[in-house]
């Protein structure tokens, strides 16, 4: 499935904010920040990266459902792709 690139938009915003948050951590850990300061953020990546991930699937079934009709979705390759991010 390929996701439009007008509805990718956002989620590439996203994962950009993301990345910088990733850099930053990483930054932390070098500069041997505090532990309890350095997890709050990877938390912050960590639940970007998640909500990424969810916005992509959802994204990417809209755009099937809309093209190729709810009766040509793939069920089972749905499931895989949502378990993948559990």
């Amino acid at each position: 499935m390929k996701v439009p690139e007008q509805a990718a938009k956002p989620i590439l915003t996203r994962l950009k904010r993301a990345h910088g948050h990733l850099a930053t951590v990483i930054r932390m850990l070098e500069d041997g920040q505090d532990c309890e300061d350095v997890l709050t953020q990877l938390a912050a990546v960590n639940k970007a990266l998640g909500r990424s991930g969810y916005a992509l699937v959802a994204t990417g079934l809209q755009h099937c459902m809309s093209t190729e009709g709810p009766e040509n979705v793939d069920q089972q390759k749905l499931e895989r792709l949502f378990l993948a991010l559990a």
